[in-house]
């Protein structure tokens, strides 16, 4: 089995290429770090081997096994291409395993995503994935075996205190299990089961926007420290992460407008947003205006600070501030237990009630279309404004006048026939 160890104080690759035992020597000394680093370093090694793409001399330049690998490669090179011309690997035994395969396909492409994607990806592949096919090899997957591990992703053990998963959740397993799989099909020309298999039908996403009246409830109970954070929160629609990452230099108080262009996520600063349409302008009402003066009081100056901070000047810890501060005025306001981002959900429900239009709605809440708004939203403003019809009604009677109602109510036979 390949290892790192130690000689003389160094440490050295130790592993099998080829039938050959291969011993490498560094100048590293032995430290936890240098260890961690060529631990990750020989399991790339290892994944390469097994898919076949190990190329000796890119990790070891100087090693003297490097001409013996090289002419060995040479002496069966012709034969080697013209069995494999054209030939698909219809048998399990001639693709990697799995958990090799995803090895090198996170070396390859983990550097093009976000930090908080590689963090959801490793999430799914750790818990998931891994666990129930990281033996398996990639050209062996059927159809039917996706369907049972589907399946049971979905039910909760009965024998277990473990939910099941949510279709969103199972959605999202099994789309990325699809990814991987057919990248293993377009490099080993194998078909991918995956492709086949249709998403769960998910149900309409559940929110619960707090009405107006709990806005300002929760406002006069809130600590007066994070007044203006929440306050910013409930009339700007804006994620979590994006007024966490936010910055003065984006706030433009003469224009009234935030630029939404940074995030923070678990700690972690991002010069983007989580997607195109999310980079926006918010304009500013006049609540928010006023609270970001009085928050420029306390963090302004440095247009490189943020603008919401720790009460050590850090940034927002999230979990920290949902368990100190969120969770615990809503119990002290009497409002019922929700999580922090039904403040994004208040924002758009209370835009929508006031008769905004869903076009500027839209902007505000950097979605690309008004789909959203119909689909998850619009369904709540009768619940908020009490006045069903009640738009169609005053613009027929500023046009028409008020109804004429008298003769109109059909009474007796008579009446009728008149």
């Amino acid at each position: 089995m390949a290892s790192v160890r130690e000689r003389k104080g160094y440490l050295f690759f130790d592993f099998r290429y080829k039938g050959v035992r291969c011993r490498e020597y560094t100048r590293l000394k032995d430290t936890r770090a240098n260890r961690k680093r060529m631990e990750q370093v020989l399991r790339k090694i290892e994944a390469e081997i097994e898919l076949g793409t190990f190329d000796y001399a890119a990790y070891f330049p100087s090693s003297p096994r490097v001409n013996k690998f090289a002419a060995a490669s040479q002496e069966s090179a012709s034969s080697v291409q013209a069995v494999t011309a054209g030939r698909t690997a219809e048998a399990g035994e001639e693709t990697p395993s799995f958990s090799a395969f995803v090895e090198e396909w996170l070396h390859q492409y983990e550097v093009t995503w976000k930090p908080s994607y590689q963090d959801k990806v490793r999430d799914i592949l750790n818990k998931h994935l891994l666990p129930a096919f990281g033996q398996k090899r990639v050209g062996d997957f059927t159809k039917g075996e996706l369907l049972d591990y589907r399946a049971k992703l979905a039910k909760a053990p009965s024998d277990s205190q473990r939910r099941a998963l949510s279709p969103s959740r199972v959605n999202q397993v099994m789309a990325l299990l699809r990814q991987i799989l057919a990248e293993a099909a377009d490099r080993y020309e194998v078909t991918n089961p995956a492709e086949a298999i249709k998403p769960l039908r998910q149900g309409r996403t559940e929110i619960d926007p707090l009405s107006l009246e709990e806005v300002k409830r929760f406002l006069e109970t809130v600590d007066p420290t994070y007044r203006e954070y929440f306050l910013v929160r409930f009339f700007t629609g804006l994620r979590t992460s994006e007024i966490d990452g936010l910055r003065w230099r984006y706030v433009d108080l003469e224009r009234k407008q935030i630029h939404v262009r940074e995030t923070l996520v678990k700690g972690r600063h991002a010069e983007s947003t989580k997607t195109t349409a999310s980079e926006r302008y918010i304009d500013m009402s006049s609540q928010v205006e006023a609270a970001l003066r009085k928050q420029y009081e306390r963090t302004g100056g440095d247009e490189r600070a943020f603008v919401f901070q720790s009460p050590k000047g850090g940034p927002i810890q999230y979990n920290n501030l949902s368990n100190r501060v969120w969770y615990p005025t809503l119990e002290a306001a009497g409002l019922r237990r929700r999580r922090p981002y039904q403040t994004r959900h208040t924002a758009a429900t209370l835009w929508l009630a006031s008769g905004e239009s869903p076009e500027w709605i839209a902007r505000q809440m950097g979605h690309s279309d008004t789909k959203m708004l119909f689909t998850v939203y619009s369904r709540y403003v009768p619940n908020l404004t009490r006045r069903d019809g009640s738009a169609i009604e005053r613009l027929l009677a500023a046009e028409l006048g008020p109804a004429e109602t008298a003769g109109m109510v059909l009474g007796d036979d008579d009446e009728e026939e008149a």
